[in-house]
Formats: structure tokens, C-alpha cells, sequence
């Protein structure tokens, strides 16, 4: 699934927000590492704009800005062949083509770029408030962007998809109610965090929860 075909299948962009900040507090819970922690989001990126994100620890990573203006995505996978640092440090062709200037702050932001002059990314997308539908530049021979992997749990959207990757990433047995619970964006029990991890308290979670921006009861 390269990028052509993820932005066809990327549910609307509050779904996609509503999935980035329960994927956050449910590593929160499952993880008090936060250096190890694979999705994070940020309530307070700037005065206006919030920010997901996922890092693997491997290298790879991704990051969505919602803005009043819209969504903007990239999204970096080391071993693909259209990575800058395989390519003399120049985006990939297409890639960043057709993004609107409205966008341009998300585009540009040094945060998700290297310094050396290009971002941190093999795969790129994005969504105005006027749009109707995800959009991406005029990528060609993307099959190898990493999208497919990338942004799996936020184009699928189930929690029974986390609930995998959890089970997987965390090697433990997890229960899919809580999760649904996280999901639906419910406000933290005790009950709901012990369930996943019976180490972890409510109280741990203050600052953390006040970061993601996730509802309190």
C-alpha cells in the first residue's frame, strides 16, 4: 500500500485524530518508558496545532499536524530507497508537490526535517478544511514508501488492529474492552488502566494525559 492507495483508505481527519490520541494513551498506559514509547501526541504543538506521532526506535517514524488550516502528514521509513539520505539528500520526485501554501508552516517545519536540507520523509500527504479527500503529490515507483506499515493503525482504526500491535510489541496478552474504551475516548477508570497494565495507577497518568489532551471524567 503506497501512498496512492493510503489516501483512499484514511478514514475522515477527526477519526484520525480521535485513533492518534487513543493510540498515545494506550502506550501511556502500557509503557512508563517514555523514551521507549512508539505513538505520542501532543494537545500543545503550538497555540493552534496539535501533533501525532510515531517513532519505533529504529529510525523510522511519522508525524501528523492538525491546524485549523487542515492535516499535514509525513511519514519516514529508513530502509525505503526513496529515503533523502539514499538520494543525495533531495526529496523524493513529487513528493512534496501540490502542497497547499496554506500548508506551508507543516510543510517547512524544521522539526521533521534534517539539517542537512530535506525531511525526514518517504511519504507525504495531507487534508485543507476545503477538502474532500486525503491528498498526495504525483509520487512515482512509491511501493516501497513504507505508507503500507507507516500508518497502519490510523488507516484501520479498529481497536481489535491496536490490539494486535500491542500484544505483539508489548509481548503480553491484552483485553480488546479497555481498549475499545481508550478508543471511544471514554475518560480514564482506574478499572480501564489496570486491566492493561495492573503497574500502572490513574495518578501516574496526570501529566501525561493533560499532554495527549484525552478527556477527563
Amino acid at each position: 500500500m503506497a501512498v496512492h492507495e493510503l489516501v483512499r483508505r484514511l478514514p475522515e481527519p477527526a477519526v484520525v485524530r480521535r485513533v492518534s490520541r487513543a493510540l498515545a494513551v494506550l502506550d501511556l498506559v502500557l509503557n512508563d518508558d517514555a523514551r521507549t514509547r512508539y505513538y505520542e501526541f501532543d494537545a500543545r504543538w503550538s497555540a493552534t496545532e496539535e501533533a501525532a506521532l510515531m517513532r519505533d526506535g529504529m529510525g523510522n517514524e511519522y508525524s501528523m499536524v492538525f491546524s485549523p488550516d487542515g492535516v499535514f502528514a509525513y511519514g519516514f521509513d529508513h530502509e525505503s530507497p526513496m529515503s533523502p539520505y539514499g538520494n543525495d539528500m533531495v526529496p523524493w520526485p513529487g513528493l512534496l508537490d501540490g502542497v497547499p501554501d496554506r500548508l506551508h508552516a507543516q510543510r517547512d517545519d524544521k522539526a521533521f526535517w534534517d539539517p542537512l536540507g530535506a525531511p525526514r520523509a518517504t511519504v507525504c500527504f495531507w487534508r485543507t478544511t476545503d477538502d474532500t479527500a486525503w491528498r498526495c503529490g504525483p509520487v512515482e515507483n512509491a511501493d516501497a514508501d513504507g505508507a503500507d506499515w507507516l500508518f497502519e493503525l490510523v488507516a484501520d482504526g479498529r481497536p481489535e488492529a491496536y490490539l494486535t500491535f500491542a500484544e505483539d510489541y508489548y509481548e503480553r496478552a491484552l483485553d480488546l474492552e479497555p481498549i475499545r474504551h481508550v478508543y471511544a475516548l471514554m475518560p480514564l477508570t482506574e478499572y480501564v488502566v489496570t486491566s492493561l497494565n495492573p503497574q500502572r495507577r490513574l495518578s501516574d497518568l496526570t501529566d501525561g494525559i493533560a499532554e495527549i489532551g484525552y478527556p477527563r471524567s
